[in-house]
């Protein structure tokens, strides 16, 4: 696509007005980035410019960029943590924001092993919906006749609190899905969805799951779109289709309703789409009772155009699976957001997923961009790069000043620009910062996989018994992905008093119980993690792995051992020297979810051998 304009784009014009009115509002917003940038930031100081925050650094309502960064230091969560627990609290005085906070999203980020608690107030809903309302009219530009038919897309609400003080405390999906805006949203005929409001919105893992899936089923012909939020999450419907097809043909067939689902809204909704259809039942038998799954999406689905999830950063793993699954089908990542903030979009939809880039839409937020540098201990402010004034090829840290009252907030996101549109630029999304293992919403870091190692080897002790060396890998042949740690242990007697399997296994819990919270949340109630395993390699491994390294140009003076590993002859050597492996044998305590578990059982299976 030519970067000066969308609307000229080759692939020909928007296919209604309202599609032409969107990418016009791109076009001028990125057209003009530097200018709707300063506003953007003159806008966020003036309204809060009487908040306990800003005025602690004599800021003086100024709004000028010059004085903003001479004077608000660059942060991180830590740093606001005592001001955001205040307002959980219940002090509803101006801290932040002169608006009032209207819930906490909860971000999949952790602190000391907890959620973080982004505060935002109403009006980023208007924010986010606007963004939401760009993606179609970029899509249509290459995708045509969306409007013939409809998107199977697997969402589901998760959890939510209360803080102290009575603000709700959810993610960030489950605040748009459970909002008006979503609720009531207006008939779009290019962004129908398969799966009605009532299964989306149910808090049972299972029943939502089924119901959206039994619909999927009933309109496989008028599926053109097949998607969730990430890829991992799609992958889970697709298991989710392998262990309950039985039951869903068997619904199907008689056009009776399964008695699991017990919700009444969840039943009230689907006794209006269940009808007998014994046809659509041999279809759906005859191909899930295939041994080979391998294009399953499309021959069940055979309209579907493209895939609609995202793959990029540590959802790329799964890209294969997708493939395996799909057919090698398109694989859409529409948009780039958090809980902290919605960022941007992709105006190139339909690229690959190695060519992603997102463009930062200037009206969002005010962002500034910190120069990665990983070996750098220079992290002042005075080294931040305006949106207009970063360089392509260079890597940067994401650094946003928000409407809901964050100021120079470090997202943690690493970031590498490619290119421009008009004068906004575009961004490939390279990698969470320090995060090591990831196989869904999940993020762990190396200090906490150290303090999981340290509390499950305390179990070793009495065998006499050490954790020598570790490392790990997220495993995502398995549906739901796993995290593997492989050990290499050291017997420091000859008793044979060695641990038995057992309590190997109770090893594995307990590095599960150690695991923040976010983690447990998946494993517990979504089911999007399965058992953690950890493999007993034989002793001197770890010597052979440094070899190796060293073989490749390594220093010996500076090895230190991976705490992760990809590559796939390290793998193969971690494998080859494997002497046992166990998996943790019950689910860990998550305190504020039920056990409502989407693959029954944390059952692990294997794609293809």
């Amino acid at each position: 696509m030519a970067v000066d304009s969308i609307l000229s784009s080759p692939l020909g014009p928007p296919v209604c007005e309202k599609d032409a009115k969107a990418l016009r509002f791109i076009e001028e917003m990125t057209r003009n980035a530097d200018a709707v940038q300063a506003n953007v930031l003159a806008e966020i100081l003036t309204r809060n410019a009487q908040t306990e925050y800003l005025k602690s650094f004599d800021f003086d309502g100024a709004t000028d960029r010059e004085t903003f960064k001479s004077k608000i230091p660059m942060v991180t969560y830590e740093d606001l943590q005592p001001l955001i627990q205040r307002i959980a609290n219940g002090d509803r005085s101006p801290i932040l924001s002169a608006h009032p906070v209207s819930e906490f999203l909860t971000s999949s980020g952790t602190s000391a092993g907890e959620r973080k608690l982004m505060p935002t107030i109403k009006e980023e809903l208007d924010r986010r919906q606007l963004l939401y309302s760009l993606l179609m009219p970029v899509m249509n530009l290459y995708v045509k006749g969306l409007d013939k038919g409809k998107g199977l897309y697997f969402l589901f609400i998760k959890s939510e609190t209360k803080t102290p003080g009575g603000l709700l405390a959810r993610p960030v999906l489950t605040s748009y899905y459970k909002s008006e805006h979503f609720k009531t949203r207006p008939y779009d005929p290019y962004n129908v969805y398969t799966s009605p409001n009532e299964a989306i919105l149910c808090p049972d893992s299972f029943q939502s799951m089924y119901s959206q899936m039994l619909c999927g089923l009933y309109e496989r012909e008028q599926v053109l779109r097949v998607g969730a939020v990430f890829a991992s999450g799609l992958l889970r419907a697709i298991r989710f289709l392998q262990l309950n097809w039985q039951e869903l043909v068997e619904d199907i067939r008689t056009g009776s309703l399964n008695p699991k689902l017990t919700d009444p809204s969840i039943r009230e909704c689907m006794i209006r789409v269940v009808r007998p259809d014994p046809y659509l039942a041999d279809f759906i038998e005859k191909e899930c009772s295939k041994e080979n799954w391998e294009r399953i999406i499309t021959r069940i689905w055979p309209n579907t155009k493209y895939l609609d999830v995202i793959v990029t950063g540590a959802m790329a793993q799964y890209i294969p699976t997708l493939d395996y699954y799909s057919g090698g089908l398109p694989k859409a990542c529409t948009m780039y957001a958090s809980s902290e903030c919605y960022f941007g979009l992709n105006l190139n939809p339909m690229c690959k997923p190695s060519e992603v880039s997102y463009t930062i839409m200037p009206n969002m937020a005010y962002f500034e961009f910190l120069p990665h540098e990983p070996n750098s201990t220079r992290d002042s402010p005075s080294r931040l790069v305006d949106l207009a004034d970063v360089e392509i090829g260079k890597e940067y840290e994401l650094v946003i000043t928000t409407y809901a009252g964050l100021y120079r907030y470090r997202v943690g996101d690493i970031l590498r620009v490619t290119g421009f549109h008009n004068s906004a630029p575009q961004f490939q999304f390279v990698r969470r910062k320090n995060v090591l293992l990831s196989i869904d919403s999940d993020k762990t870091d190396e200090a906490e996989l150290q303090a999981a190692v340290e509390r499950a080897s305390k179990l070793l002790r009495e065998f006499n018994t050490s954790v020598v060396e570790y490392t790990s890998y997220a495993d995502t042949t398995t549906i739901p992905g796993h995290y593997v740690i492989y050990w290499e242990l050291l017997g420091k007697d000859d008793s044979g008093n060695s641990p038995s399997d057992s309590v190997l296994e109770q090893c594995c819990l307990a590095m599960e119980e150690s695991l923040n919270s976010v983690y447990r949340q998946c494993r517990v109630a979504d089911n999007s993690i399965g058992p953690l395993e950890i493999r007993v390699v034989t002793n001197g491994t770890f010597e052979e792995l440094m070899d190796y390294a060293i073989s490749r140009g390594a220093s010996i003076n500076q090895y230190k051992v991976p705490r992760c590993v990809s590559f796939t002859p390290i793998m193969e050597l971690l494998d080859s020297r494997v002497v046992s492996t166990h998996f943790s044998p019950s689910l860990p305590h998550w305190k504020s979810g039920t056990r409502n578990d989407v693959a029954r059982g944390g059952e692990i299976k294997k794609i293809r051998e």
